[in-house]
């Protein structure tokens, strides 16, 4: 398989993740299955999309690619459908969150460089690729985005992913095994992070 073709899949298990993710939230928020769908769909895509309109692949590859809408109503419906079970699923939210995160981290940095970009530059659209469709999805569940109170190291995984991932890029490592391999990296600091309690650093005198 082609570096592009497995780019293409991960990003597809990211979006598909994500969705589940977006749908979890919805349950939460007590949604209706519309709600359900749009929360999915935001919080797969947003990130992508922001990504894409920053470095001017107009259309975004969300509104051109079928599978990218596809995939989170095939979340959704999952959710939805196994509904008796979903509430056994809500305490796994950050880790569908965390899977996301390490994908996409991977994900946008690659096309951030195919586009051109700089390393530096493809690694700040990594990490915007990653957190962006979470911000959304919390804005509109009407809570916080979890990137600005959770202190528990939330965009460092999907900064260092994509710091990894534009490395071996310029290096000269390409292909679908790199991305996974940020990815994981990604994944695995971040479900570290949430088992450990690691915390990035808060102002002095500020309440804990």
């Amino acid at each position: 398989m082609s570096g592009h073709g497995a780019a293409w899949l991960l990003d597809l298990a990211g979006i598909f993740v994500f969705a589940v993710s977006g749908a979890l939230a919805a349950v939460r928020q007590r949604l209706d299955v519309v709600g359900m769908v749009v929360l999915a769909e935001i919080t797969a895509l947003g990130g992508g999309i922001l990504r894409d309109l920053i470095i001017g692949a107009v259309p975004p590859a969300a509104f051109t690619d079928l599978g990218y809408v596809l995939v989170p109503m095939v979340a959704s419906a999952l959710v939805f459908f196994w509904h008796p079970q979903v509430t056994r699923l809500l305490p796994a939210v950050l880790l569908f969150d965390a899977a996301g995160l390490g994908l996409f981290c991977a994900t946008g940095t690659v096309k951030a460089l195919e586009y051109g970009l700089s390393p530096v530059h493809a690694v700040l659209l990594g990490i915007v690729t990653a957190v962006g469709g979470g911000i959304l999805r919390d804005v509109l569940a009407g809570r916080i985005p979890a990137v600005l109170y959770d202190r528990q190291l939330y965009a460092v995984p999907a900064l260092l992913g994509a710091a990894v991932t534009a490395g071996a890029e310029s290096a000269g490592l390409h292909g679908g095994a790199v991305t996974a391999g940020a990815a994981v990296l990604a994944f695995g600091l971040r479900v570290l992070a949430m088992r450990q309690g690691w915390r990035a650093p808060r102002p002095r005198g500020l309440p804990d």
